[in-house]
């Protein structure tokens, strides 16, 4: 564990979800799961496909309702609050698809995410008054210095779908943080991702928590977790089946036999590591 991570080990929970429950129809997506992230770390949650991870992003944001259980954003429940709610508390995501506005500059994508705390009334800007110009530069300059931090400042006003994959990912993480979130949640940042930008993604998640953010990562490339994140989850069917860090979690035979079916396949195991 980096020292990142050992200092991250001490600090308050963030997020504190307990016996978190969500069913559809007669199938268990999430089961009386419980986890947590403390703030100032980069928590990965792994699992199979169909483990329910998603599903649990979706709870955590407020896209679903639970059926049981509680989820705890810096000590005040959530999981009856509505998905504005919980974005204006502080919790922000990205999506496993690339989910950007067609015919918007990448500029003006992150300035979308920007408004969230606006300081002008929808009057205000519609009339144009001067406080909502001057709260309309306010935040195009913030929605810029947002896409420099993800090195993307050179490609502001280039339409965003002209963009590779790897630099449209980007833009969308700088939308979610011009909502000025102080928890970052980021469903499959790297899929589709060679490992050149898989390891750029984990290296802009290192700078977005060593400048004060917390982040939970859900990911596939177990290399990526075990490299960049300070602990981890690993689901199941919806339940819990592991938690702490990358290497103890990979090293879990149960974890190895929900990924590979064998705990046997020494080929597969060793290419994970």
């Amino acid at each position: 564990m980096t020292a990142a991570g050992e200092s991250a080990a001490a600090a308050p929970l963030l997020l504190d979800v307990q016996a978190l429950g969500k069913n559809f129809g007669g199938v268990a997506a999430v089961s009386e799961l419980s986890m947590s992230v403390r703030t100032g770390s980069v928590a990965g949650v792994m699992g199979p496909n169909g483990a329910g991870k998603t599903t649990l992003v979706n709870l955590i944001t407020g896209l679903l309702p639970s059926d049981s259980g509680a989820i705890r954003f810096a000590g005040a429940e959530i999981q009856r609050s509505p998905a504005h709610d919980i974005a204006a508390r502080g919790i922000a995501r990205t999506y496993q698809n690339v989910r950007l506005f067609s015919g918007m500059t990448v500029l003006e994508q992150v300035m979308a995410g920007c408004y969230v705390r606006r300081g002008a009334s929808l009057w205000a800007s519609f009339l144009g008054l001067p406080k909502a110009r001057a709260a309309r530069k306010a935040v195009e300059q913030h929605a810029f210095e947002l896409l420099e931090r993800v090195q993307l400042g050179r490609q502001a006003h280039l339409l965003a779908e002209t963009l590779s994959y790897g630099e449209q990912r980007r833009v969308e993480i700088a939308r979610a943080l011009g909502t000025g979130p102080r928890l970052l949640l980021l469903d499959e940042p790297t899929a589709g991702m060679n490992v050149q930008e898989s390891n750029e993604i984990g290296s802009l998640v290192h700078s977005l928590r060593d400048g004060g953010l917390t982040v939970l990562m859900v990911e596939h490339n177990v290399r990526l977790v075990k490299e960049f994140c300070d602990h981890v989850t690993v689901m199941n069917f919806g339940r819990l089946l592991a938690h702490g860090t990358p290497a103890d979690c990979i090293a879990h035979p149960d974890v190895q036999a929900a990924y590979f079916g064998n705990t046997a396949d020494a080929d597969r195991i060793r290419a994970l590591r």
